[in-house]
């Protein structure tokens, strides 16, 4: 690249050599950190195999436990985000992971199910600015066109969460299954999971730049290309007269899209936390077949997310790749519970509502991020995530509910699909009009 070309004059060839190398920079150790921060949101999954039983724990103690955490990631999701824009996103990253690393690590000590509901709500209030803050990191550093597969590629975490941590996970249960060290399989799994994360928290400092304009590894004629294509970003979002919290509040759009991401992550949560609870009810009993069986969605998943991201940036399109996924959750979700007498056609069902689900992820916060003026994006974000969370404590609760009512969660399942429908059909309305993104 010429060291004197304006950045206008600047060739899409090269354009595109500058943001694959900030790609490889951020990306790969953002992803890691995802990936270690949604297997410490939903490991009591498996650890729900083995935990029930030794502490006594009833289904609707399990969900609301694996709910409440997200009460704690609400109420604390938009002061966290905002104080990531005041202190930076290095510094607050590393706070946030080393501190839901130490307490997801400490439920290896839960007895009762007052100290597993504390545990799960303190350390869902300790993850709630990450991903928000990572959102908003990741849109100040690649323009809207480019962010279908960026947000594939980060997001990507999930799926391959539920890849490795699944197998990984049925390993550990089983491997420790006796009580090797004083500990059950459940406790070590804990241990293993959550230490990772405090070593990666220390590890943000040093690997993580606040943003382009202080990045020491760009150019100035790199830096000059973002700036850039930024400002023709800024041109396309509306204007904003103040960038109050209080204005935030009362943006309805916000709170359109924070409903859509509630219905998205209604049927995203349901698969997370009783996935390997319904591949156990279909028969299986071995922990690590169990685990091995629950890649599968995932595995699928993730080629699928790349791929609709790709399209998506390609076609610079983003209602029907959002909207069409959403619906192929909810057809998934009804298949495995019409078919749960026959596993091979569930397991298939149960595929198709990961790959929909798990995609219409990352192909929400394109439409957001590019919609929301700057002003209200801090804490706009943070708020959808915040609401979409919600989803979080009332997916698992409900269907451990249901569960221990009727002995069945297909009624659950059923409402949750209902729930993906509805979602999609107001994601229709809020991106009716959106020309590109």
């Amino acid at each position: 690249m010429s060291q004197s070309a304006p950045a206008s004059l600047i060739s899409d060839d090269d354009k595109n050599a500058i943001y694959k190398r900030i790609t490889l920079r951020l990306i790969p150790f953002i992803f890691i950190c995802y990936l270690f921060n949604y297997l410490d949101r939903v490991n009591v999954g498996f650890a729900k195999l083995q935990m029930l039983d030794a502490l006594k724990f009833s289904e609707t103690v399990y969900g609301l436990g694996a709910g409440i955490f997200f009460i704690g990631y609400v109420l604390c999701g938009v002061p966290s985000n905002l104080a990531l824009t005041r202190f930076g996103p290095r510094r607050w990253i590393a706070v946030m992971m080393i501190g839901w690393g130490l307490l997801s690590t400490c439920l290896m000590f839960v007895t009762t199910p007052t100290g597993f509901y504390t545990l799960r709500f303190f350390t869902g209030a300790a993850e709630a600015g990450f991903f928000p803050g990572v959102v908003l990191y990741l849109s100040q550093w690649f323009p809207t066109f480019r962010r279908g597969r960026i947000m594939a590629l980060f997001m990507c975490a999930i799926p391959v969460s539920g890849l490795i941590g699944g197998p990984f996970s049925g390993w550990i249960l089983s491997h420790f299954a006796a009580g090797q060290g004083g500990l059950a399989g459940w406790q070590w799994m804990f241990l293993l999971q959550g230490v990772p994360t405090v070593a990666l928290g220390a590890l943000a400092i040093f690997l993580l730049s606040d943003s382009f304009a202080n990045a020491k590894w760009l150019g100035a004629k790199e830096r000059a290309v973002l700036e850039a294509d930024h400002a023709l970003d800024a041109l396309n979002k509306p204007a904003t007269t103040t960038d109050s919290l209080l204005a935030v509040f009362k943006n309805p759009a916000i709170w359109a899209f924070g409903l859509i991401y509630f219905c998205i992550q209604s049927g995203v949560y349901a698969i997370n936390f009783w996935l390997p609870s319904i591949i156990k009810n279909m028969g299986f009993s071995d922990t690590l077949v169990i685990g091995w069986i629950s890649a599968i969605p995932y595995l699928l998943a993730a080629v699928f997310m790349l791929l609709v991201g790709r399209s998506a940036d390609l076609h610079k399109e983003r209602r029907w790749h959002l909207v069409v996924p959403m619906l192929m959750g909810a057809l998934g979700l009804v298949i495995a519970v019409n078919f749960a007498a026959q596993p091979v056609i569930a397991i298939l069902g149960l595929t198709l509502a990961t790959m929909g689900a798990l995609t219409g992820l990352p192909m929400f916060w394109p439409v957001p991020t590019a919609m929301l003026s700057a002003g209200a994006a801090a804490g706009g974000l943070a708020l959808i995530n915040s609401m979409g969370q919600m989803a979080g404590f009332l997916s698992p609760y409900l269907v451990g509910f249901v569960k221990d009512a009727t002995g069945s969660t297909d009624v659950a399942l059923y409402v949750l699909a209902a729930v993906i429908v509805g979602g999609s059909l107001l994601a229709l309305r809020m991106t009716r009009g959106m020309t590109h993104a």
